[in-house]
């Protein structure tokens, strides 16, 4: 799954990297459902639906059947709980909730999506440049392990936390050198435990072994 953000669609491939162009979801602009504006990251559940953020014209996520029927939407441009302001990035954990990385609001929202309608279950994160603290948070991830890390943009950094938001390690900071970071944009880790920072200004990836 490909989030083609100006084109506002998903897209969908191979393992061998052949375009599946029957599996595309969105490519027509607009407000309303099943439409898309800028399109951030698209996840999908245990039963096959999926999950896409958007921001721009709307701040909100929209959900999917399986078969690409457009089911229902949420959220609108604000800070409010429930709200959002540039959905950069989408996360699905073991128990069905969806990890919201809500970047322009600087905080992490969870959400309950097992009946007809999402239910807000947590939240949590403020700006600034201290250990807990968030700037633009455009990534994150979970380990299955009871843990998350979080890319943050405007920090240059990554930080990891437990589910509730209480940070146990930050490691990055400003600059061009080996472990130094120039706003990361996204994150991944490999079935060897290593984090690959996408360290975008930077030109670069960087390999972590946590």
């Amino acid at each position: 799954m490909v989030a083609d953000t100006h084109c506002a669609q998903v897209l969908f491939y191979s393992a061998e990297g052949q375009l599946l162009p029957d599996l595309t979801i969105g490519g027509e602009y607009g407000p309303g459902l099943g439409q898309f504006h800028f399109v951030t990251d698209c996840v999908e559940d245990s039963q096959g639906n999926f999950y896409i953020a958007e921001y721009g014209e709307m701040d909100r996520i929209q959900k999917f059947s399986a078969d690409r029927t457009p089911l229902y939407e949420w959220g609108t441009h604000g800070d409010e709980p429930g709200q959002f302001s540039r959905p950069q990035a989408l996360a699905m954990d073991e128990q069905g909730q969806l990890w919201v990385a809500d970047s322009c609001n600087h905080r992490i929202q969870v959400f309950d999506v097992s009946g007809e309608k999402p239910r807000l279950v947590r939240i949590w994160g403020e700006r600034g440049p201290a250990p807990g603290q968030l700037n633009y948070p455009y990534n994150l991830l979970l380990d299955g392990r009871g843990h998350v890390y979080v890319t943050e943009f405007g920090n240059h950094r990554v930080q990891k936390f437990t589910l509730d938001g209480k940070s146990l390690a930050v490691w990055g900071g400003a600059g061009r050198r080996p472990g130094q970071m120039h706003q990361p944009w996204a994150a991944a880790l490999d079935s060897q435990g290593n984090l690959h920072i996408l360290d975008s200004y930077n030109h670069r990836v960087q390999r972590i072994r946590l």
